[in-house]
């Protein structure tokens, strides 16, 4: 006997094949909520919000999954965007005020975490780089070497690509 039980191998099996089919739901349903965002939830007046509903159903996506991003796209029910402000110091002890939108601040906050924490770096409490501010312009710069002006604007440009994020704002000098 080899030891393994048929139910064991179709565990598993099943256990892949969900995973995969939830990172496509995942998925799907962000684009179904962005589409929503951006042009709103009439599926006759917003074209890509129509085609990224039939490319859910063409991967049986349940209705009430559908439905479910469509309201959280919206910012209806539970699913409202909320705004708050994350700071931070970045590379070479530069200072970080990020603006974000989100219906998820824990998710949200993981990633952005996760993005500092990729280049040696830490987000700060509340109020940790705010007084550098005052209406988002820094009250004073960091002059920043060649390699620390590259990590800071790769990091920047990473930041700013996150879907929540709306403005970043960093007190570093290029010049």
């Amino acid at each position: 006997m080899s030891g393994h039980s048929h139910w064991q191998n179709i565990k598993h099996r099943k256990q892949r094949k969900d995973r995969r089919r939830g990172k496509l739901f995942s998925k799907l349903a962000d684009q179904i909520s962005t589409a929503v965002r951006e042009g709103g939830k009439d599926i006759d007046f917003n074209p890509e919000l129509r085609s990224a509903i039939e490319e859910a159903k063409e991967h049986n996506m349940p209705k009430e999954n559908i439905e479910r991003a469509i309201k959280r796209g919206a910012g209806e029910g539970d699913y409202i965007r909320k705004n708050q402000v994350l700071e931070g110091y970045g590379p070479g002890g530069v200072a970080f005020l990020i603006k974000i939108e989100t219906d998820n601040k824990n998710r949200t906050l993981s990633e952005i975490r996760k993005i500092f924490e990729n280049f040696n770096c830490s987000l700060g409490e509340a109020g940790c780089t705010a007084y550098i501010f005052k209406e988002s312009e820094p009250q004073f710069n960091i002059d920043v070497n060649k390699e620390t002006k590259h990590r800071v604007q790769e990091m920047l440009d990473i930041l700013e690509q996150h879907e929540d994020v709306e403005n970043v704002f960093t007190n570093a000098n290029f010049n």
